[in-house]
């Protein structure tokens, strides 16, 4: 089985995560998670909860965040279908503020996205089903759950007529965000 590796991305603090995998005529076996291997890699993480979503074809999950003290990390991964998963960074005083990194994951391409604390997340399912699975260094909490608006931040979404749920359609703009990581409007 070959090791797990880590690939940069264009804004520093999000890591592409290539999973371990090894395939033979039965199929396929992929670990998805080693707390050792990341740590090496230079991601000290924890799981505190896990979860799956299933999402039709041209849906959109986000853009979500937990605002500190409830703030976490997550490790996102699809386990079946293909989904295009968008990170923003949501911190005022980072060079990177503002900007966002997209890519596609897949089973087939072993890969998942490393999205720390102080960045929005969401997702655009592209194929007629996804599973999308979520690692979570914390908990749940409603209090601090938190998001942007999924069009108002210049990302170009590849899907002419989203599906969205009623609370992301309501979030606030990215341009009138009160960011958790400042205290002050953008």
């Amino acid at each position: 089985m070959n090791a797990m590796h880590i690939q940069r991305t264009p804004l520093r603090a999000v890591k592409l995560i290539e999973h371990s995998f090894a395939s033979d005529h039965r199929g396929s076996f992929t670990k998805t998670f080693n707390a050792s291997s990341l740590k090496a890699l230079g991601i000290d993480f924890t799981p505190q909860e896990c979860f799956y979503s299933i999402s039709k074809k041209n849906v959109i999950r986000g853009m979500h965040f937990h605002s500190p003290p409830h703030d976490h990390d997550k490790i996102v991964f699809c386990t079946e279908g293909r989904i295009l998963d968008v990170a923003l960074d949501i911190r005022p005083s980072e060079t990177s503020y503002g900007k966002h990194v997209a890519y596609e994951l897949s089973p087939e391409s072993h890969k998942a996205l490393f999205i720390p604390k102080g960045f929005s997340h969401g997702f655009l399912a592209l194929s007629e089903t996804a599973t999308t699975f979520y690692l979570v260094n914390g908990e749940f909490h409603a209090d601090a759950d938190n998001g942007v608006h999924y069009n108002s931040f210049g990302f170009e979404w590849p899907v002419l007529s989203p599906i969205l749920s009623d609370r992301d359609l309501a979030l606030k703009s990215f341009k009138t965000l009160l960011s958790p990581y400042t205290g002050c409007a953008q």
